[in-house]
C-alpha cells in the first residue's frame, strides 16, 4: 500500500508549474486549514511560521521549540487532504545533522512539503555561509531519501531581503541550493518585474515568490514563469483586518456584518 505522505509529496511537486503556479494560501490551524482547503481550485495548503507563533503569543523567528513546532503542524495537516508544505524556519537546529533529524520527525507528521531558510537569526541577516546553507538543504534531502518521502523543499533565500543584500550572492545561493537537492527557491526581495525575469533567468530552476500589496500581480507572474506564489502572515494580517473592522462596527451598535453568519 503506497504512504499517502509520499503521494502527496509527489502531487506537491507536480503543483510546481512555470506558467500556471501553485497558489498556497497560508493557514496557522485546523480552522484556518479546513475552510481554505474547501476553496475550490485550491490544491496544497502552506503553513507561516509568523502566524503560527503569533497565534501562540510566541515570536517568529523558531520561538517555538521543534516539539512545539511538529504539535502545531500535525493537527493542521490532518485537518485536510490536500498536501501541506510546512514553514520549517532554520530546521530548529544549529547543525545540518540536527536539520537532518528535525525533517525526519517532520515527515513523520506527514508534511509533504517545507520551507527552510538560510539566515542565522530571527531577521534575514546574517545568514549562513553558502556552503553551510547548502548541506543544510541537503541535510533536509537526505532525509526524504531515509524515509522514502520525496518531500518537496522549497529552499528560501533572504539575501535581497537584508539592507545591502547582493544580487550575485543571492543567485548563488539559489543554484547552490538546487544542486543540494532543493525542489524550488524562495526567493525573498522581488519587488518588481525586472528582479522576477532576472530571477528566473540566472537561477537554473524554479522560482518561488511571496505576493505582497503593491508587488507584481498573479497574473503577470504566472506569465512570467513563476512556479508557486505564497502570502506568508499576510493572510492572518488579512484575517486579523476584517475582525478588527467588524469589532470597530459592533461597538459603535452598528449594523451586523454579513460575515457574523458564515458557516463554518
Amino acid at each position: 500500500m503506497t504512504n499517502p505522505t509520499f503521494v502527496k509529496a509527489e502531487l506537491l511537486r507536480s503543483l510546481h508549474v512555470p506558467g500556471s503556479p501553485l497558489i498556497v494560501t497560508n493557514v496557522w490551524d485546523v480552522v484556518t486549514a479546513r475552510i481554505v482547503s474547501e476553496v475550490p481550485g485550491m490544491k496544497a495548503l502552506a503553513t507561516a511560521s509568523h502566524s503560527i507563533s503569533f497565534a501562540r503569543g510566541l515570536p517568529d523567528g523558531e520561538g517555538m521549540t521543534v516539539d512545539q513546532a511538529l504539535e502545531a503542524f500535525k493537527p493542521i495537516i490532518g485537518a485536510t487532504e490536500l498536501p501541506v508544505s510546512v514553514d520549517f524556519e532554520k530546521g530548529y537546529s544549529d547543525t545540518a545533522k540536527g536539520v537532518e533529524e528535525n525533517v525526519s520527525r517532520l515527515i513523520e507528521v506527514g508534511a509533504a512539503g517545507l520551507n527552510i531558510e538560510d539566515s542565522v537569526g530571527p531577521e534575514k541577516a546574517p545568514q549562513f555561509p553558502i556552503a553551510e546553507a547548502a548541506d543544510r538543504v541537503a541535510a533536509a534531502r537526505a532525509a526524504g531519501a531515509v524515509s522514502g518521502i520525496p518531500i518537496v523543499i522549497n529552499a528560501r533565500v533572504d539575501t535581497l531581503a537584508a539592507p545591502g543584500g547582493d544580487w550575485d550572492e543571492a543567485v548563488e545561493r539559489a543554484n547552490a541550493y538546487l544542486e543540494a537537492g532543493a525542489d524550488c527557491i524562495f526567493f525573498l526581495g522581488l519587488k518588481n518585474e525586472d528582479l522576477v525575469k532576472r530571477a528566473l533567468d540566472e537561477v537554473n530552476g524554479l522560482i518561488s515568490v511571496i505576493g505582497t500589496p503593491g508587488g507584481v500581480p498573479l497574473k503577470r507572474l504566472a506569465e512570467l514563469g513563476v512556479a508557486r506564489v505564497s502570502f506568508g502572515p499576510g493572510t492572518m494580517g488579512l484575517t486579523l483586518a476584517h475582525l478588527q473592522d467588524a469589532a470597530a462596527q459592533l461597538v459603535r451598535l452598528g449594523p451586523y456584518p454579513e460575515e457574523l453568519g458564515f458557516a463554518f
